[in-house]
């Protein structure tokens, strides 16, 4: 049978959770590294829907400004592909509501939930599922050269820190293994980095 051309990439991992018998339960992700830049979607979109060069970057800018301000002030914002609302939470482990001060929250990202309309966008556009070779997460996690390239973008590009999540995606291994990297950084006589839980995950500073 002919290998499918055509559908979403899709690579297949192992997760930590196993069956039974002790074998690990699979789960699937769309291929790693795959990326379109914001001039690009810019350009397609110029080309494609009418739109002037520039415009649709002019008009994220903008979006970025108008929903800061709103989501400052715990605005949830409806929009044509979602909404967007302040996710919010407590620095340290509190059980008297009287004892909760001000200084104790703390801004945890921004909440986004697409709409139906958007979804089926993505459908009309998708004709299936094809695999593709998964990268060797085994060798990925033995070339010290890869991995450190990878910590070190990730410490660039959020000003000093990483999550685990990041630092999957950039490295191009399983969210586990991420953990189990970063983790290993953090031991020994001479650790590299600094784990601090900071709302529901952890996050990694270089020491």
């Amino acid at each position: 049978m002919p290998r499918k051309t055509d559908g979403m990439p899709f690579e297949i991992h192992p997760s930590p959770k196993k069956t039974k018998d002790g074998r690990n339960i699979l789960y699937v992700r769309p291929r790693s590294n795959q990326k379109i830049t914001m001039e690009q979607l810019d350009d397609y979109c110029a080309q494609h829907y009418a739109l002037r060069s520039g415009e649709l970057t002019r008009a994220f800018r903008a979006f970025i400004q108008a929903t800061g301000y709103y989501l400052s002030e715990g605005y949830r914002i409806e929009t044509l592909i979602g909404s967007f609302a302040p996710k919010i939470g407590l620095k340290r482990e509190l059980t008297d509501p009287d004892e909760v001060k001000t200084y104790d929250v703390q801004f945890e990202g921004i909440e986004y939930k697409s709409v139906k309309e958007f979804e089926k966008s993505v459908l009309s556009w998708l004709d299936g599922f094809r695999r593709v070779n998964n990268p060797n997460v085994q060798q990925l996690m033995a070339d010290e050269s890869h991995m450190n390239k990878a910590l070190q973008e990730n410490l660039k590009r959020y000003n000093g820190y990483v999550t685990t999540r990041s630092f999957a995606y950039s490295a191009g291994i399983t969210y586990y293994s991420a953990r189990k990297q970063l983790d290993a950084w953090c031991q020994g006589e001479n650790p590299r980095l600094l784990k601090t839980k900071r709302g529901q995950e952890y996050i990694y500073t270089e020491l």
